[in-house]
């Protein structure tokens, strides 16, 4: 999956999960319980998975159980709901051009998207 150029100034994720999904197709904002904080590595390594997920064909349910915000020290740079039912990937925010800004397909079964969704779960605080 594309990430925009800005990907590289990120310092900090957020890790949401998304309370109300049916809202998240044209939203401004990625609205859920926010249930980790991933720095450093942690983020390096998140959104490395996200660049090596492979694409797919999308599907048309698009109803995203998590979602990340990226930060840089100072601004929001990104946020992307995952939908892996769907296949798809919502990334929109303030450092996206246009052309990258809307939904992108992903390959749910592959290992960057099962890593990254067991990271997901592991990060619940409920």
């Amino acid at each position: 999956m594309l990430l925009p150029p800005a990907h590289a100034n990120t310092e900090l994720i957020e890790v949401v999960r998304i309370t109300d999904p049916m809202r998240h197709l044209s939203s401004e904002d990625l609205a859920g319980e926010v249930v980790a904080i991933w720095e450093t590595s942690q983020a390096d390594q998140v959104l490395t998975l996200v660049k090596d997920l492979p694409g797919s064909e999308l599907h048309r349910c698009f109803i995203p159980g998590w979602g990340i915000r990226a930060h840089s020290a100072t601004d929001l740079l990104f946020q992307v709901a995952f939908c892996f039912r769907c296949h798809g990937a919502r990334l929109w925010g303030p450092s996206v051009p246009t052309a990258q800004s809307g939904l992108h397909s992903f390959d749910p079964g592959s290992p960057p998207a099962c890593d990254l969704l067991e990271r997901f779960r592991g990060s619940r605080t409920a």
